[in-house]
This record gives structure tokens, C-alpha cells and sequence, in this order.
């Protein structure tokens, strides 16, 4: 499996065991606000457009949707938050990319920086990994929930550029520009999806086994649990039996 993929997997596994809703609504809420900076209507601003698709797959009430947005526009007050991606390596050289959102840059910093040195890691320069990642689409469905057939006509009649196995999972990828046709075009046969965002996914891939893998999934799960980082990235490709032993 991908780096992406088995990540997004433990994730979602995480998330349903733990309901930690609160801070996925906060990570969400962020996204929304900073996106309706560019403008409040989604029909005209498409990372609007997906953050708040994003919010409702989440089932976040629409008044916190509405809210996020006016905060965005100014049309309420609210937190200025500031963009910032971080670049670095795990255990056994894994590149991570960490991509916060934050109304404290210096706390971000010191806390990301605390979470790689102290789960065996090391911040890197700007740059030093970013260039091991593509920006895609990326839609993820369970094999039981759809014909092969279906889905690879869907999506590649909608412009994916491949539909791939992964596990008991079908990935779908796309270019950044087709992600939402792609994804429509899903919707429109009902296929349901686990996962469905645009994101970095890593060109190749860093074997990782033992202490190593291990040392890897514990800290993703504390970069992911970091108040300042939004989404975090890496082209670590873990065993299936850690991953089962450890989400």
C-alpha cells in the first residue's frame, strides 16, 4: 500500500474508534475560514467549494459551516490564521510533509519541531522533501461497496487519470483540476467513498518494518493530534500487520 493510502486507512480507523468529532470539526472549521478569504461563494471558490463538501461528509451542522464562512469573509470576527508547510524526515528517512494552520507561528514550530525530535525525526529545509509529492485527487471506495466495472468507467469517463487497487480499497486519482468532476460523477451512481481530497500524494515509497514502522504510525498520530497542523503527508509504506496491531 501507499504511504498515502495506509495512512488515510489508519486515520479513518482511528477517527470511528476514537470520535474525536471535536477536532476534526476544528481542523475543518480552519479550512473553511482561511478558504473564505478568497471569497464566500463556492460556487466561484472552489477550495471553498470542497472544504465545505469536505465539513458536510463530516455532518457538520450548517449554522458552524455558515459561521466559518462569514469568519473568512470578516463578516464576523474572528482568528487570523496563518499558512504554513513544514518539511521533514521520520524514522528509517521517510519524507513528512506538514502542512498548519495556525494563529501562533512560533508555537506551531516549537511543537512540530518537539514531535519529530522526540518520535525520532528531524525537521528538514523548505524543500527538502516537497518535491517527492504530486498534488492530486484522491478518492478512496471500498471494493464491497462497488462494481470494478462501474467505478473505472465513471471515473475515467470523468477525466481520472487512474483507478487503482489498494488492499480491500479501489484509489481513484485524479489531476487537481478534475478532482470534483470525478468526484460528482461518483456521486451521481451513489458509489459512497471513505475518503474523497485533494492532497500530496508521495512519487515513491519508504519501506518501513519493525521498530521503525511502528515509530513512523506513532508520530503521524501525534503530528495528526497537534492543534496547529491540518494535514500531514509521508511516502511511508508500512505492513499491513503493524498497521492492524497498532489502529
Amino acid at each position: 500500500m501507499s504511504g498515502h493510502s495506509k495512512w488515510s486507512t489508519i486515520k479513518h480507523k482511528k477517527g470511528a474508534a476514537d470520535a474525536k468529532r471535536g477536532k476534526i470539526f476544528t481542523k475543518l472549521i480552519k479550512e473553511i475560514t482561511i478558504a473564505a478569504r478568497m471569497g464566500g461563494d463556492p460556487a466561484a471558490n472552489p477550495r471553498l467549494r470542497t472544504a465545505i463538501l469536505a465539513a458536510k461528509a463530516e455532518n457538520m451542522p450548517k449554522d458552524n459551516i455558515e459561521r466559518a464562512v462569514k469568519k473568512g469573509t470578516g463578516e464576523l470576527e474572528g482568528v487570523n490564521y496563518e499558512e504554513t508547510t513544514y518539511e521533514g524526515y521520520g524514522p528509517g528517512g521517510a519524507a513528512i510533509l506538514v502542512e498548519s494552520l495556525t494563529d501562533n507561528k512560533n508555537r506551531a514550530v516549537a511543537d512540530i519541531r518537539h514531535i519529530f525530535s522526540k518520535r525520532g525525526g528531524n525537521l528538514g529545509e523548505n524543500g527538502c522533501v516537497a518535491w517527492m509529492f504530486d498534488k492530486k485527487g484522491y478518492i478512496v471506495i471500498e471494493k464491497e461497496a462497488v462494481d470494478e466495472e462501474t467505478l473505472m468507467e465513471t471515473a475515467l469517463e470523468a477525466g481520472a487519470e487512474d483507478v487503482r487497487e489498494d488492499g480491500k480499497n479501489f484509489e481513484v486519482i485524479t489531476a487537481p483540476e478534475d478532482f470534483e468532476a470525478v468526484r460528482d460523477a461518483i456521486d451521481e451512481q451513489s458509489i459512497p467513498c471513505i475518503t474523497s481530497e485533494a492532497t500530496m500524494l508521495p512519487k515513491t515509497t519508504t519501506n518501513l518494518k519493525g521498530k521503525e514502522a511502528e515509530q513512523m504510525i506513532r508520530m503521524m498520530e501525534a503530528l495528526d493530534d497537534c492543534e496547529d497542523v491540518q494535514k500531514v503527508y509521508t511516502n511511508a509504506d508500512i505492513p499491513d500487520d503493524i498497521v492492524s496491531s497498532l489502529s
